[in-house]
This record gives structure tokens, C-alpha cells and sequence, in this order.
């Protein structure tokens, strides 16, 4: 079984936790990308935190892309994300504005990922351009590849979740609270029921909320589109 959308700890731990009975292969490609690679039948699975303009995740786009087809969300989890620094935070970083200061070097996302999407609407509506930050157009695809390039000193901030800001015993600035979807056509529901079992679990509850800025008290849940 496929899975392509956007980066995400707690898919990985899905995957784990469901590797006997499927052989789950996840493709971290951003949240739009793997919505379009889902429409292309190119995966079974995606998963997307898309903030819509009227302050709505996924689901307008769901209906934007599948516009002929009877598709599924389900809840995966709500996450929290913000700036990952270094321990100590030394740069004395303290929110989005700080990104354009000269002696502030930044890891990106790649473009299409949710986060990428939130950090551009963000600059624009505080008046930050892009090109004012140092290390805007050096990208990475996954959270943990940002807070690497963090614990590594090849970056002073990076826009991530907690959790992965955790694995990396990392400075952490909170800035928003997100929920994740996982989007699946109708007819492949019993393909992935396997996958959909293990979110009602209590013991994949209590897992996804050991990596730390998780809350699962709406995992599994249907959203209507």
C-alpha cells in the first residue's frame, strides 16, 4: 500500500504499527503533491494539513481536486508546530519576524508542503518578503530533515513540529496547532481497514501521543466534505 502526502511522525509510526499486515511505503511529497498523485492513482493513501483561505484543513481541496470522485477524510491527529532552534535558543529567536535578520540563517520546506504554504501566507500577511531571509530557497522535504539541519548548525530556525523538535532535543517556539487528514478514495476503504482500525486503538492513541505536540482525541474521526 501506497502512502504519499505530507511528512509526518505519527504516519511513520502507523506504518510500524500496521507492517504485518500491510506493507505500507510512505512518500513524504507535500500535502498538494500527494493530493494530486492520489487523483493520478498513484497511491492508495495521502495525508494533508491544508489551511484553506476561510480557515477550513483539506477538505476544499478535496472537493477541488476530486471533484467527480467519492473521496474520504479521516482525522489523524491535531499537531503543533512552530520554530525549532538550536538548544538555548542562541540567536535569541523569538518568532516569524526574526527570520529576516541578518545573523539568522533559515531551513525551508519544500514548496507544496502545508508547512511551506503557512510560512508564505504568514510573511505576506506581516510584510516580510522572502528574499529577506538568509536560506529561504534551501529546502528540505521532511520535519526531521529540518530539525537536522538545525541540530547540525547548518541552520538557526526552522519552521517544524514539536515532535520533531523533541527527537532532536531542540529549542522550540510554538506557533499554531494544525489537524493532519488522511484522504482516501471510498472504493479503496476496505484496502485500508487495516489502517483505519488501528486509528481507533487505544495503544496507537497512546503511542502518537508519546512523540510529544500531539492530541488524538479525534483520531479516527469522518470529516464531512
Amino acid at each position: 500500500m501506497v502512502f504519499s502526502g505530507s511528512h509526518d511522525l505519527a504516519v511513520e509510526l502507523l506504518a510500524k504499527k500496521v507492517g504485518k499486515r500491510i506493507d505500507m511505503l510512505t512518500l513524504s511529497v507535500g500535502s498538494l503533491d500527494g493530493l494530486m498523485t492520489l487523483r493520478q492513482g498513484l497511491c492508495h493513501l495521502s495525508g494533508a494539513h491544508l489551511l484553506d483561505v476561510n480557515g477550513e484543513y483539506n477538505t476544499p481541496f478535496v472537493q477541488h481536486i476530486f471533484p467527480d470522485r467519492s473521496m474520504e477524510v479521516i482525522t489523524l491527529a491535531y499537531r503543533e508546530q512552530g520554530l525549532m532552534t538550536a538548544p538555548g535558543n542562541p540567536k535569541s529567536i523569538h518568532g516569524l519576524a526574526d527570520l529576516a535578520r541578518e545573523n539568522v540563517t533559515f531551513s525551508n520546506r519544500n514548496a507544496g508542503s502545508g508547512t511551506r504554504l503557512w510560512l508564505d501566507r504568514k510573511l505576506n500577511e506581516i510584510g516580510i518578503p522572502a528574499q529577506s531571509i538568509r536560506g529561504y530557497e534551501n529546502t528540505v522535504s521532511t520535519h526531521s530533515q529540518s530539525a537536522q539541519a538545525v541540530f547540525s548548525g547548518k541552520a538557526d530556525a526552522a519552521l517544524g513540529l514539536r515532535a520533531a523538535a523533541h527527537q532532536f532535543d531542540l529549542g522550540f517556539i510554538p506557533l499554531f496547532h494544525e489537524r493532519y487528514d488522511l484522504i482516501f478514495s471510498h472504493e479503496q476503504a476496505r484496502l485500508l481497514s487495516p489502517i483505519l482500525n488501528t486509528l481507533q486503538s487505544s495503544v496507537f492513541h497512546r503511542s502518537v501521543e508519546g512523540l510529544t505536540g500531539y492530541e488524538t482525541r479525534h483520531t479516527g474521526e469522518q470529516i464531512p466534505i
